[in-house]
């Protein structure tokens, strides 16, 4: 029985090293100068990760000359894929009259203009560099409007690496009841504890009674709409009843679309119904440049103002850059309603694909999510909480990192936490190799399935 887990784990791996020799020579040279051998947590995985060369719409190819299908789109920013003729040409006619020229310009006003007629919460908008900077401004602004300190967010959401949303990242599966409050990472104080209260996704019970314990405390509630971008999705009325929690006690509402804007022309918001106080949004408004905007009510937004007699001082030296406003403007205005729609219609071709061929082999594994970002959950039940979709790939042990590894093997690259987004570029053949490359990659794995996680088999 060990044998053939050590069998499978080994050949696997064994495979992707043999293909990819010049990426594991640079991952030996990039940890002699920095930690882990790269600069974002997301993008590792073992044995090294894909040092890759270059990009041509849904595909790359890596220092080895493999070619992938990009399932990951740099984690959803890259909505047409790599090197997309109109985004390129903006970047190309802005960099011959300067990357970033110090002073207002005409490209940011049009991109604001472009946003706020999309979104429905957004009355007036401001511009960072990052989905972190976005989130805490956000959180910044609830609590300078309500003139209240305490925010709640949802037990498993991510809201980038500011300190106050370095709390619940993780759920702590271990424990049973309503979540307890704990760090999820070395470094941030503990004060940070004091301004925060964890509430689990999908339990309205539970946001009330929190909201209650701390009547007139609280000027916020953040959340992604559907926690971990389609991880955990809202049940019917979740979003309205958080909505109805939140005006009830005087607190604002903020939604975290950073990954979920691409569901809708206006982000999940507009499909959902529900309008928040606030928004935070990122990723591909760039055109893959650093760009995120958070935004919200009028009277919210004010002091932002430099003349408002209570302004809130926001500055960043990059803050709508010219190069990056132009990339954004053209991705943007590329991005239309019917783009949309026939993205989402992708992303459920993939799903089906996938619930067909975790069915046909007999695995315990599920596709779910809406719109054009697809996850998976290492059961086949139902989770309602961050906690059950946790608990699920804990018990899934080392088979969500052979199934990641082994699918690059056959050429499809996703994130190495198995998830999957569509680009504008892509067609049904590439979500039916994808799908193939699945079918494949089960039949793989299916020895440890059997010796090492037998409850994921089916009889």
């Amino acid at each position: 029985m060990s044998k053939s887990i050590s069998d499978t784990a080994s050949s696997i791996t064994e495979t992707f090293i043999q293909r990819t020799t010049e990426s594991g020579a640079w991952d030996a040279r990039a940890k002699r100068s920095m930690p882990g051998g790269d600069t974002r947590a997301a993008s590792y995985y073992t044995p090294h990760p894909a040092y890759m060369a270059r990009g041509e719409g849904c595909f790359l190819y890596d220092r080895d000359e493999n070619a992938y299908i990009d399932f990951l789109n740099n984690y959803t920013s890259l909505i047409h894929g790599h090197a997309h003729p109109a985004t390129v040409s903006a970047i190309q006619e802005q960099a011959v009259r300067g990357t970033v020229l110090g002073s207002a310009a005409e490209a940011t006003v049009e991109h604001a203009e472009m946003l706020c007629a999309r979104v429905p919460s957004f009355e007036s908008v401001r511009y960072c560099n990052s989905g972190t900077e976005a989130t805490l401004l956000a959180m910044r602004a609830a609590r300078a409007y309500t003139g209240k300190d305490l925010i709640v967010k949802m037990d498993g959401g991510y809201h980038g690496s500011h300190d106050y949303v370095q709390v619940n990242i993780q759920s702590q599966t271990a424990e049973d009841g309503l979540p307890r409050r704990t760090l999820s990472s070395r470094g941030v104080p503990e004060a940070v504890l004091e301004g925060m209260l964890v509430a689990p996704f999908n339990d309205l019970d539970a946001l009330q009674d929190l909201l209650r314990a701390n009547s007139g405390k609280v000027a916020g509630i953040i959340l992604e709409p559907a926690l971990g971008a389609g991880g955990v999705e809202p049940e019917a009325g979740y979003l309205a009843g958080v909505r109805q929690l939140a005006d009830s006690h005087d607190a604002l509402l903020i939604f975290d679309e950073i990954m979920t804007f691409r569901q809708d022309l206006g982000g999940f918001q507009a499909a959902a119904g529900v309008t928040p106080d606030l928004t935070s949004i990122a990723k591909f408004i760039g055109g893959g440049l650093p760009l995120a905007a958070f935004g919200g009510r009028g009277e919210i937004m004010a002091p932002f103002d430099p003349t408002h007699p209570q302004t809130i001082p926001h500055n960043g030296t990059f803050n709508g850059n010219n190069i990056t406003m132009a990339a954004g403007l053209a991705t943007m205005k590329e991005f239309g309603a019917e783009q949309v729609v026939r993205i989402n219609e992708l992303g459920q071709r993939l799903r089906n694909g996938l619930n067909s061929a975790f069915q046909s082999a007999g695995v315990r594994v599920r596709a779910v999510g809406s719109g054009s970002i697809i996850r998976l959950h290492w059961h086949d039940g139902t989770a309602r909480t961050a906690s059950d979709a946790a608990a699920a790939q804990e018990k899934a042990q080392e088979l969500p990192k052979l199934l990641h590894l082994e699918m690059m093997n056959r050429g499809i690259f996703s994130a190495p936490r198995c998830q999957f987004a569509i680009s504008t570029p892509m067609s049904e053949n590439e979500v039916d190799a994808a799908v193939d490359a699945m079918a494949q990659s089960l039949d793989t794995v299916r020895p440890y399935v059997e010796s090492h996680v037998p409850h994921l088999a089916h009889g």
